[in-house]
């Protein structure tokens, strides 16, 4: 067993993971946004929760509406962006099969744990 605290920090943050999953919080400003046409995990799925906020997710030039309780699934090879388009703070949990990260920074390539 695993165990971690999650915090709503502005940013980009891993949390608990395994050689199978990981998650991360990530919370978007007022205006916020994460990725472009060219994001995209090549060697993960993405779960994406929103705690709360409200905001767009654009996956494959498709706009979505996020807001409090919307899960999302964003697959490997999706390009995708997440924007803020509220007036609080965006939060989001997500998870990643398998993991998609080394670090905050790093995308592990597809096929790397």
């Amino acid at each position: 067993m695993k165990r971690g605290r999650m915090t709503f920090q502005t940013g980009f943050r891993l949390g608990v993971g395994n050689d199978r999953s990981q998650s991360a919080v990530m919370v978007l400003a007022k205006g916020g946004v994460e990725g472009d046409a060219h994001n995209r995990h090549r060697g993960a799925d993405q779960w994406l929760f929103v705690v709360s906020g409200t905001g767009v997710a654009k996956i494959n030039g498709r706009e979505v509406d996020l807001r409090a309780g919307t899960m999302v699934l964003i697959e490997r090879g999706d390009t995708h962006e997440i924007r803020n388009t509220g007036r609080t703070l965006l939060k989001t949990v997500s998870v990643y099969v398998p993991p998609a990260y080394a670090d905050e920074e790093t995308e592990l390539p597809p096929g790397k744990r």
